[in-house]
């Protein structure tokens, strides 16, 4: 390689780095070596008395050092799996410990008197409480740890036994309480005493959280008094969290806390639904609010706290909801407006901004599962209308319904606190929380009217404008999940107000009028969405069809003569295209689901259905003669064939060429146009159609006619066809042409061919059989290379 430094010069650094490096190596291999030795005094197997030897210091020795770290290997993993044992080794010794002193109080305790249990029990406790701080010193932490644990359940034994000795006839909770709290600050003292353990401040603090619920216990606490003493005990817990640094105080004072807080406001929320508008669950769901924003206000890292007490916020609100309110949402409504005020606390700058997120979450939350069940409602509502008990067109009364007022006054909350939530909110983006407060929004307005027992003629005004106001909003809206949220209501619910002007003739015309003139609006509105114009489009002509439909109703017209006026639907959608502009593509879909439903109207009458598909292939055609819609003269064709069949069908007509020479002419015109068009096209796909939809169906008709017209016939133009063919060199009319005479001919001469076989002797055909083939087998070869020939010459044809 090239260097700056001449080669001597560069030789020398290179064997100074590399004697240093040798000297670092035998420094701490030599360390090594020492470690070992001060961790096993007794050595490794196979190490000798003092472990592996050092590794010699001089550079020459760096190969030996290789090895004798490489043989040191497995002694090197010794020491990551010893702490590991050790402490398995030394919770079994606890364990059994434990067991051992359980079994001498429970068995053993009766045979001596009280002096001797209580030396026994002081000497036991005293040993294991001072045994710690030895082995402490001594640096052995772990088993300070386990003779520590046995310690304290050596304690809890001393609880139970001054109990048993002391106080045999005192209330059980009541002593446990208090037996707890000692036990609790005496495990905290003594934690506190031998800052190295660390399962002593662990205890005192699971300790801790027993005195106050073992007190309501005792004193026969209702549901809201037990959780009265959960939320004080979580209160502290939270308390002690904050005010000391230690960790193995921290850590499970706030798991304490938080399972704590969230039992006691189970706990206030199960009464507040036992007893609703009763004050004492409500006020221990606002206290544990206050707990849970005080919390997130003091702690960094304590964001859920703030959640949970908006949660518990709005819970208290619901609780004081008396019973009797006639509905099931009008609670929810309270509790969703607990929720709105929420949200807007996030705008409260004399927050902080972790307290103002939770809250803001809590709220949303809490609106979010009032939407949830809400909306499957309305969706009901709106397309379950109850028909009239004299079908369409006869007139209903409409009822107050007291359910709908309180669902509609939550929905319309829940869309105020949607609408609430700042844009940059965390796991709820601003476009998506305003798609949710429009969807709520129309879905409150919607069955609002149902609610103010409106008449019927008010209502379906009222739906019908929120409907509109809908659409409106998909078209202005900026964002894409706004603009189809507004689209999708509007959708929901033109086809509610649909449903429910079936009740009368003026409201059925009115509304799809309405309807369809809004649809049309909405598709020349052109600072909308493209998706959201076509769908306007697509409305509007819907609704077109559906007024043919009703005039035809109302003039008593036969179905399917209503049917052939709802054609004049896709017709002026195909005579409008051009000028439709971006919505021209979905207008005519639409047109076509129009003729869909005109050719429905029309079953069970065929000559009205061929008339249907006659016009259907003229609409077509007709649109077929723009340059952009080519397409639809294969619909032409399809459905031109189509109304001739039926309109054979209907005529009693069972001749196959009646059917299949109308296909056979309109395929012949398309395939010459397209070979005029691209001389290169092959016959199998200009001609190919048209000659096999009459040749195979005729050939098929022949094997079963015993007359001779059809053979005649199909033979003269199997052989024009073929002869055609050959002359103009077309494979596709040669090959059809000659299978179907061949096939002609075959049938023709079947007949006698049976009656020679039947005359000649039996032998004879075998024989002629074998002749055939022992000539073919001599001449294979010459017969292959003819058949190479033959092939040849047909790829030649076109």
């Amino acid at each position: 390689m090239d260097t700056p430094l001449p080669p001597a010069r560069e030789l020398a650094l290179i064997d100074a780095e590399l004697t240093q490096l040798d000297a670092r190596r035998a420094y701490l291999l030599a360390r090594r070596d020492w470690l070992l030795r001060l961790l096993w005094p007794s050595g490794p197997a196979g190490a000798g008395a003092f472990g592996p030897p050092a590794a010699p210091f001089s550079p020459a020795g760096s190969a030996g050092s290789a090895g004798s770290a490489g043989s040191a290997g497995p002694a090197a993993a010794q020491p990551s799996g010893q702490p590991s044992a050790q402490n398995v080794l030394l919770v079994l010794g606890a364990v059994l410990l434990a067991v051992a002193a359980l079994a001498f109080t429970l068995v053993s305790w009766g045979s001596l008197g009280i002096g001797g249990r209580s030396a026994v029990l002081a000497a036991v406790t005293a040993a294991a409480l001072a045994a710690p701080v030895a082995l402490l010193r001594r640096g052995l932490r772990s088993t300070a740890e386990s003779v520590a644990g046995v310690a304290l359940a050596l304690t809890v034994l001393d609880a139970y036994a001054v109990r048993a000795v002391g106080l045999p006839g005192s209330d059980g909770p009541a002593y446990a309480a208090w037996a707890s709290a000692v036990l609790a600050g005496l495990w905290a003292g003594y934690g506190a005493a031998l800052r190295g353990l660390r399962l002593a401040p662990m205890a005192a603090v699971g300790a801790a959280q027993l005195p106050l619920p073992l007190a309501a216990v005792s004193a026969g606490a209702d549901l809201t008094g037990a959780g009265w003493a959960l939320l004080v005990t979580a209160a502290l817990d939270a308390g002690l969290a904050v005010a000391v640094v230690r960790r193995a105080v921290r850590v499970p004072a706030w798991v304490c806390a938080g399972v704590l807080g969230g039992s006691a406001s189970l706990a206030g929320l199960a009464g507040s639904l036992a007893a609703p508008g009763a004050a004492g669950p409500a006020l221990l769901l606002a206290a544990g609010a206050l707990l849970g924003v005080a919390v997130a206000w003091r702690e960094l890292r304590a964001s859920a706290a703030a959640v949970a007490g908006g949660l518990a916020a709005v819970s208290a609100a619901g609780a004081l909801v008396p019973a009797g309110t006639g509905s099931v949402w009008w609670p929810v409504a309270v509790r969703v407006a607990a929720g709105l005020a929420l949200v807007t606390a996030v705008r409260v700058d004399a927050l902080p901004e972790r307290v103002r997120r939770g809250l803001a979450g809590a709220g949303a939350g809490v609106a979010a599962l009032a939407a949830l069940a809400g909306l499957p409602a309305v969706l009901w509502v709106a397309v379950s209308h109850p028909a009239a008990p004299g079908g369409v067109w006869a007139p209903t009364a409409v009822r107050p319904d007291a359910a709908g007022t309180g669902l509609a006054v939550t929905l319309v909350l829940a869309a105020a606190a949607f609408g609430a939530v700042p844009r940059d909110a965390p796991g709820l983006p601003g476009p998506v929380a305003r798609a949710v407060a429009v969807v709520c929004g129309w879905a409150g307005l919607f069955v609002a009217p149902a609610g103010a027992g409106l008449p019927v003629a008010a209502l379906l005004v009222a739906q019908l404008a929120v409907t509109v106001a809908a659409g409106a909003v998909a078209l202005r809206a900026a964002g894409p999940a706004v603009a189809w949220a507004g689209a999708g209501c509007a959708g929901v619910g033109a086809l509610g107000v649909s449903l429910a002007a079936l009740d009368g003739r003026v409201a059925t015309f009115s509304v799809f009028g309405a309807l369809g003139a809004a649809g049309a609006l909405a598709a020349a509105y052109g600072g909308a969405r493209v998706a959201v114009r076509g769908a306007g489009a697509v409305a509007a002509v819907g609704y077109a069809a559906a007024t043919v439909v009703a005039l035809g109703a109302l003039t008593d017209a036969a179905p399917a003569w209503t049917g052939v006026a709802v054609l004049a639907v896709p017709a002026v959608a195909v005579a409008l295209g051009p000028r439709l502009g971006v919505v021209r593509a979905p207008a005519e879909a639409a047109g076509a689901g129009a003729g869909l439903l005109g050719l429905a109207l029309t079953a069970g009458d065929p000559p009205v259905t061929a008339l249907v598909l006659a016009l259907g292939a003229v609409v077509c055609a007709a649109g077929a003669v723009r340059a952009d819609r080519r397409g639809l003269g294969w619909a032409a064709g399809a459905l031109g064939v189509a109304a001739a069949w039926v309109r054979l069908g209907a005529s009693g007509v069972a001749v196959p060429e009646a059917y299949t020479l109308p296909v056979t002419v309109l395929a012949l015109g398309v395939g010459l146009v397209r070979r005029r068009r691209d001389p290169g096209a092959s016959s199998w796909v200009a001609y190919g159609p048209g000659l096999g939809a009459t040749l195979l169906p005729g050939v098929v008709a022949v094997w079963g006619d015993p007359y001779w017209p059809r053979p005649l016939l199909l033979g003269a133009g199997a052989l024009a066809v073929t002869l055609a063919g050959a002359h103009r060199r077309l494979q596709a009319p040669l090959l059809l042409g000659g299978v179907a005479l061949a096939a002609v001919a075959v049938h023709e001469l079947a007949p006698y061919v049976v009656q020679v076989v039947g005359v000649l002797p039996r032998w004879l055909p075998p024989a002629l059989a074998g002749l055939l083939l022992l000539a073919v087998g001599a001449t294979y070869e010459r017969r292959l290379r003819e058949a190479r020939r033959l092939r040849e010459a047909l790829g030649r044809l076109r």
